[in-house]
C-alpha cells in the first residue's frame, strides 16, 4: 500500500473522465447552444495519432476547436477520435484523454488544466486545487495561458 493519496492523480483521472462524458453527449446529440470546445494536446505524446504535416508544423503542442464543423465523433475510454478541416482538407485525429493539456468551452467559462507529473510533484495543494477551477477563476502559471476574452464574439 502507498504512502500517501494521490490526489492529484485521482483528480486528473475525475477530469479527465467528465471530459469523456462532455464529448459522448456530444457525440451522441451534438452540440447544445453556443457550447463549443478549445482543447489543447500534447502532439508528443505516443498514441496521438494526426498527420505528419499537422506534427512538423506543431511539433509540441496544439489546439483543436470543437465548434461549427466536425465529424466521426467517436469517444472512447482512453481517448477520442475526430475528423476537423484544416484549410478545407479534412484530417482524422486521435487524441488520448492524457494527451490533454487543456479543455476550454469558453461559452460557461469553463476551463480545465492537466499538468505534468513532474510539475505536480513539485506543486503544493493549493495549486492541485486550482486546476479544478473554472478557467476564469484559474491562476496564471505560465505564457501559455490565453484570455478567454480573445475569443468572444
Amino acid at each position: 500500500m502507498a504512502d500517501k493519496i494521490d490526489y492529484g492523480t485521482l483528480m486528473h483521472r475525475a477530469m479527465r473522465g467528465l471530459i469523456q462524458d462532455v464529448l459522448s453527449g456530444v457525440a451522441e446529440n451534438g452540440l447544445p447552444g453556443q457550447h463549443h470546445f478549445f482543447i489543447t494536446f500534447d502532439t508528443m505524446h505516443p498514441d496521438v495519432e494526426i498527420a505528419d504535416w499537422l506534427s512538423d508544423r506543431y511539433p509540441e503542442e496544439m489546439t483543436v476547436v470543437i465548434q461549427h464543423w466536425f465529424e466521426n465523433l467517436d469517444v472512447g475510454d482512453d481517448g477520442f477520435a475526430v475528423t476537423l478541416n484544416f484549410g478545407n482538407n479534412p484530417e482524422p485525429l486521435f487524441i488520448p484523454y492524457d494527451a490533454i493539456r487543456t479543455f476550454v468551452d469558453p461559452s460557461v467559462e469553463f476551463g480545465l488544466r492537466f499538468e505534468s507529473h513532474d510539475e505536480e510533484d513539485d506543486e503544493d495543494e493549493d495549486d492541485l486545487a486550482d486546476e479544478a477551477a473554472p478557467a476564469a477563476e484559474a491562476k496564471e502559471k505560465d505564457a501559455e495561458v490565453v484570455s478567454l476574452d480573445k475569443f468572444r464574439k
